[in-house]
């Protein structure tokens, strides 16, 4: 029985410090639904997450960022911790990539820290949010309308809170990347 992301391509980006479970379970989710999803990373070989309170298991990097292209995917999904999104912030390239799948209408999805990364693209200004609950002021700073909820969702851009909200996060994805591109105004 075809899934309801059969023929889709998803680019999770992340560098070492990802909170283990907010790459894993979308990642399985996502893969379970159908898609076929990269680990694309300014590291090559393996990045290593957080679990927790103590470094947790490595993750293979399918694709160097050097080679990642919006063109290629229907979706971005940002993991957080706080270590990846902070690392990930000061990387151009990485910057350039999430702005490139906003601009061009695809989902992008940010759990945890990761909202960092749109405050960082230029992206969450006007946009309703969620985050981490230590990052929310760095995010209504940013012009986003901040709200505690599992997963919110603004014209294809998904926040989420934390580990607890994943199930809920994973599903807005896997809906969202079904509709397609999405109508957005300039940011």
């Amino acid at each position: 029985m075809p899934g309801p992301l059969d023929g889709k391509r998803i680019l999770i980006l992340s560098t070492n410090g990802f909170e283990q479970s907010e790459l894993e379970v979308p990642r399985d989710r996502l893969k379970e639904a159908g898609a076929q999803v990269h680990v694309v990373s300014p590291e090559a070989g393996e990045i290593k997450g957080w679990d927790k309170k103590d470094w947790g298991r490595a993750v293979k990097v399918d694709k160097p960022l050097s080679e990642a292209r919006e063109s290629d995917y229907d979706a971005i999904v940002l993991p957080g911790g706080q270590i990846n999104p902070d690392l990930l912030r000061v990387e151009p390239e990485a910057i350039a990539l999430i702005r490139s799948f906003y601009d061009a209408g695809k989902t992008v999805a940010a759990i945890c820290h990761a909202p960092w990364l749109l405050v960082e693209a230029g992206i969450a200004k006007g946009k309703r949010m969620t985050s981490y609950k230590s990052i929310r002021t760095d995010v209504e700073n940013a012009g986003a309308r901040w709200e505690d909820a599992s997963v919110v969702t603004d014209a294809g851009v998904i926040t989420s809170r934390n580990p607890g909200d994943l199930e809920d996060f994973s599903r807005k994805i896997i809906e969202e990347v079904r509709e397609g591109k999405h109508q957005r105004r300039a940011a």
